[in-house]
């Protein structure tokens, strides 16, 4: 049975490699708008959603595993930045403060569908402009929920994380392993 991961991220398809070593590779375009009345909960499920149900749609056998992650600073999502002003923007806000990371999982087969939002709160350190440009030239901001990663250069920020590591990175592969033993037989 073939095993669809509905991403082109990187680290998500070295994770999932963690729990099978035969899967295919189907990025999902969805319209990853944020609305202004969108809470984040809702939002974020809501896209993992419709990257899983865009391509169960073409491959109805196939176990569909999306995911989406956002990051929250005082109710405001963050997206991915639209440019580096807009990185510039959102490391300033998270500069010194606790944010909340939240990725929301959809695994679905057919009419087989079970979800799970996986959150974790992370603290960064004061950010220097200095360490916020030096970030930024690297590019690595780019694509990035909140505008970093923490398994690169941005994990020189962090003074302390509450919950999955795994889920600020945008795949928590112990919650995926949990609910994959669903579908399988």
């Amino acid at each position: 049975m073939a095993i669809i991961l509905a991403s082109q991220s990187p680290r998500r398809k070295e994770l999932l490699r963690y729990l099978v070593t035969d899967f295919l590779i189907e990025p999902a375009d969805v319209d990853e708008t944020i609305q202004p009345s969108d809470e984040p909960e809702d939002y974020v499920m809501r896209m993992a959603q419709a990257k899983a149900a865009k391509i169960a749609a073409h491959h109805p056998a196939a176990i569909v595993i999306a995911c989406d992650t956002i990051v929250v600073n005082q109710g405001e999502i963050l997206g991915k930045p639209v440019d580096r002003k807009d990185g510039y923007r959102m490391l300033r806000a998270l500069s010194g403060g606790v944010h909340q990371v939240f990725t929301a999982l959809v695994i679905r087969q057919g009419g087989q569908i079970t979800t799970a939002l996986v959150p974790a709160e992370v603290t960064f350190f004061e950010l220097t402009d200095e360490e916020i440009q030096n970030y930024l030239e690297s590019g690595e901001y780019a694509d990035k929920a909140g505008a970093y990663g923490i398994q690169g250069g941005a994990s020189l920020f962090v003074k302390q994380i509450v919950g999955d590591y795994y889920s600020i990175v945008g795949f928590p592969v112990g919650v995926v392993n949990q609910l994959l033993k669903k579908f399988k037989s």
